[in-house]
């Protein structure tokens, strides 16, 4: 089996990931999405600094939106669901309870329309 690359990962849509590679990425990109948040709240406001940190902080927020929507994407193929229903994480309330079944329920076990097996792009 190949290795899948990490671009495939984290921002394309094709493929099946399963629980543990959602929670464990989820959990990286909040990391890395932390670490600028954390470095503007440091400086002080009216700094050069605090403007660098802030755009700094607001692109890896973006990039983290766009991986965030991938993975779940990929996670609903592995329930063999469309993509399209990650469109519910954007509803405030739905969203809470949508995370929480992607990261514990598990997928369509064996092959199904959107791959062969999980954590591989199709």
């Amino acid at each position: 089996m190949p290795k899948p690359d990490l671009f495939w990962l984290f921002f394309k849509f094709s493929g099946r990931v399963n629980r543990a590679a959602y929670v464990l990425g989820f959990l990286f990109m909040l990391m890395v999405v932390s670490f600028p948040l954390y470095q503007f709240m440091r400086v002080h406001p009216d700094s050069s600094a605090a403007q660098m940190w802030s755009l700094l902080f607001g692109l890896t927020f973006l990039t983290f939106l766009w991986a965030h929507v991938a993975f779940s994407v990929k996670r609903l193929h592995d329930f063999d669901k469309p993509g399209l229903f990650a469109i519910a994480l954007f509803i405030p309330v739905v969203s809470i309870i949508a995370f929480v079944a992607l990261c514990f329920y598990p997928g369509t076990p064996g092959p199904n329309q959107f791959g062969r097996q999980t954590n591989s792009p199709q």
